[in-house]
């Protein structure tokens, strides 16, 4: 199948708007707050233990039976609970724009939480939403546009608001631009078309217990879920500190991060992830898994090199370029092994366990990178993320064959329903 035919479909249009909606929210709780915490001039440990704000995102399969099984009154099922989590989205960043970090520390701290649990409750949604609109043969495809949508919303709310807060608005400003964004997208999301879904579970007790027992009860189970933890961490440990090392520790403005950690990003990751979509076409997923992977550890030595020597924007532009097309190579054939595991009378609750633990490596290494960081300095701390991503490849070797034929229940809805929604 070539580009167009893959990728101009209108079901992979309908992913890339609400991709976006889904990933807009990530940066404001993560990246730059970081950056924000950085300019106004907190100390390192203090923002490294800011990393725990994430920590919804890996716990957000506790309440993801509570979505798959009620509905937002007077809506559809997935297209309520996507048009409801923007419009919170929008207040939280609202409050947070007239707070200052050095005053309100906790306060932000406290609200900044609140963000990132309903961002998660959106990405639980959109996750079940795509699995429900997708095909088995259209998961490295959707897997792509997702990532790539993504990382766009990333860019809008990571690398244009560092420039924007640095040049023009301030961070406060940009807060209360993304909120009006949120906003706009919450209205959005009731316009796209809601997918020929399964069934909600019978009662909550039902759509809590049956999905764990359903993927427990899987020969491998324990393996999978714990190289889905190991898979990213190398990732993970050296993207916690990624923005305050630019700007602290490489010594860039705020402005030259936002333009080529974000900027150029972009441009890496929708190569790296249309052409990993590309890929899994023609290769299987576990040696997609595998090659990506490995490019994954190994970008991180290019941080390495920017903290071992002089730092320029030359430099910067070439690691966070080479960094960004491994992450969205990576993040492709990821996110499509987390759709191959799903069975599909259970997809919200499911992917979003699968998901949560994906995310445990980036969220509990904040206060562990902060004190390598300040402790025992940069080159060391991109070394030891090398060396953090060896294992979760290693143990790639055991789950190969439970790649082959993945346990997966037969749609509970025809291939032509599907096509019609």
């Amino acid at each position: 199948m070539n580009f167009s035919a893959l990728y101009f479909r209108k079901p992979m249009l309908v992913l890339a708007l609400l991709g976006f909606s889904s990933g807009l929210p990530l940066a404001l709780s993560g990246a730059t707050l970081q950056a924000w915490l950085t300019v106004e001039g907190l100390d390192l440990k203090t923002i490294g233990f800011f990393a725990l704000v994430g920590l919804p995102y890996t716990f957000k399969f506790a309440w993801a039976p509570l979505l798959d099984r009620f509905d937002v009154p007077g809506l559809p099922r997935r297209k309520g609970w996507m048009a409801l989590c923007p419009a919170l989205i929008a207040l939280l960043c609202f409050a947070m724009s007239g707070l200052e970090p050095t005053k309100d520390i906790y306060l932000l701290g406290g609200l900044a939480v609140m963000l990132a649990f309903v961002s998660a409750s959106n990405d639980v949604v959109f996750d079940a939403y795509r699995n429900e609109l997708l095909a088995a043969e259209e998961r490295g495809a959707g897997a792509a546009v997702s990532v790539f949508a993504y990382r766009v919303a990333m860019l809008v709310s990571g690398g244009l608001a560092l420039m924007l807060a640095d040049l023009y608005l301030g961070f406060a400003g940009v807060y209360g631009l993304m909120a009006g964004f949120c906003g706009v997208l919450g209205i959005v999301a009731l316009f796209v078309p809601e997918p020929n879904e399964t069934a909600p579970p019978r009662s909550l007790v039902a759509a809590t217990v049956e999905p764990f027992k359903e993927f427990f009860g899987r020969k491998g189970a324990i393996l999978l879920l714990i190289t889905i933890i190991f898979y990213k961490l190398g990732d993970a440990f050296a993207g916690s500190l990624s923005t305050a090392f630019l700007i602290r520790g490489a010594g860039f403005s705020p402005a030259e991060v936002g333009a080529v950690n974000k900027g150029v990003g972009l441009l890496a990751t929708l190569i790296g992830g249309l052409a990993g979509g590309l890929l899994m076409s023609r290769i299987s997923l576990w040696t997609a898994l595998l090659i990506f992977g490995a490019m994954q550890a190994v970008t991180n030595l290019g941080f390495w090199w920017l903290a071992a020597y002089p730092a320029t924007i030359t430099g910067m532009t070439v690691v966070v370029l080479l960094e960004n097309l491994a992450g969205g190579m990576g993040t492709a054939a990821f996110v499509a092994l987390l759709m191959t595991l799903c069975d599909a009378r259970f997809t919200a609750t499911q992917f979003a366990l699968l998901s949560a633990l994906a995310s445990i490596g980036r969220v509990v290494v904040g206060p562990v990178a902060g004190i390598t960081a300040s402790d025992w300095g940069w080159p060391t701390f991109f070394l030891f993320s090398t060396a953090a991503a060896l294992p979760g490849l290693l143990m790639l070797a055991g789950i190969r064959r439970l790649l082959v034929a993945p346990p997966q229940s037969e749609p509970l809805t025809s291939p032509q329903a599907r096509e019609s929604g």
